[in-house]
Formats: C-alpha cells, sequence, structure tokens
C-alpha cells in the first residue's frame, strides 16, 4: 500500500511538473507574432542587421505595384535614402499554424511616408509565410495587396 502511495506521489510530481513546463514555453504562434513586431520595427528603423536574421536566405516579397523583390533587393530598397517611412502600423493580425514547421500570418497593413520627395500612403492587406529552419523561425515569403474597393 505505502508502494502504490508513493509511486502516485511520484507521477503525480512529475506530471505538475510538465504541466509547469509546458505552460511556461511561449507557444509558436506569440512566437511569429513577435517576429512579425520585430520585423515591422526594423523595417520601420532601417535595421538592416535585425531584418537580415529575420528573413530566410531565399525569402520572397511581391509588394502593392506587383514587383518582387528577393532577401538582397528587399534590404537594399529599404537601405535606399529616397525612402523615408514615417508609419507602419499593423492590425488584425491571425497566425495560422502548420504543424511545428510553418506559420501563415494575415493582417492589415498601413504605411506612410517619402519616397523622393513624395509622399505616398499604403492601405493593404497581407500574408506572411514563416518558416522553422533549423529551430529559428524566419519569413521566407510575403505578399502586400492593396484591398478592392466596392
Amino acid at each position: 500500500m505505502k508502494i502504490r502511495m508513493l509511486l502516485l506521489l511520484v507521477v503525480g510530481i512529475a506530471l505538475s511538473i510538465v504541466d509547469i513546463a509546458v505552460a511556461q514555453k511561449p507557444d509558436a504562434s506569440s512566437k511569429i507574432l513577435s517576429h512579425e513586431k520585430d520585423w515591422n520595427a526594423a523595417y520601420n528603423g532601417g535595421d538592416i542587421t535585425a531584418m537580415n536574421s529575420l528573413l530566410a536566405d531565399d525569402f520572397i516579397i511581391t509588394v502593392e505595384d506587383g514587383k518582387t523583390y528577393s532577401k538582397s533587393g528587399y534590404i537594399a530598397l529599404l537601405g535606399n535614402s529616397e525612402l523615408r517611412v514615417q508609419l507602419s502600423d499593423m492590425s488584425d493580425l491571425k497566425v495560422r499554424m502548420h504543424g511545428n514547421t510553418v506559420a501563415v500570418v494575415t493582417g492589415v497593413y498601413h504605411e506612410k511616408g517619402l519616397s523622393k520627395g513624395k509622399p505616398y500612403e499604403y492601405h493593404d492587406r497581407f500574408t506572411d509565410v514563416w518558416l522553422n529552419i533549423g529551430g529559428k523561425w524566419q519569413v521566407i515569403a510575403s505578399h502586400y495587396a492593396i484591398p478592392a474597393t466596392d
């Protein structure tokens, strides 16, 4: 009887430890949302180093006018002194996890700034695809589109 009680106590403690460990581990969708915010801050602040770590080597982005840029092209565009981002804001973010390796984020994006001295403003919908590469989440594809108006 004592052995049985001791065994139940040990199993109970072990299950409690597992529950605590799981509760303390941030879930992947929270990590992805954090990375989205980091990416937006890096873009807004022109932080090339942060941008380089968040984008996969074979990253591709499609922007509002249909142009596509590779990782190096996108970072070069960000480093362009003729582009001044004054506001970049994301909202209505939704994360869809596909196993432990793929996350798809959709949301609303608003950007204002100056390009070649002329003001611009975008109100977009976007889709970002994140891939867990060797334990590190990086964005592999991004697409921005101006919503259709009725």
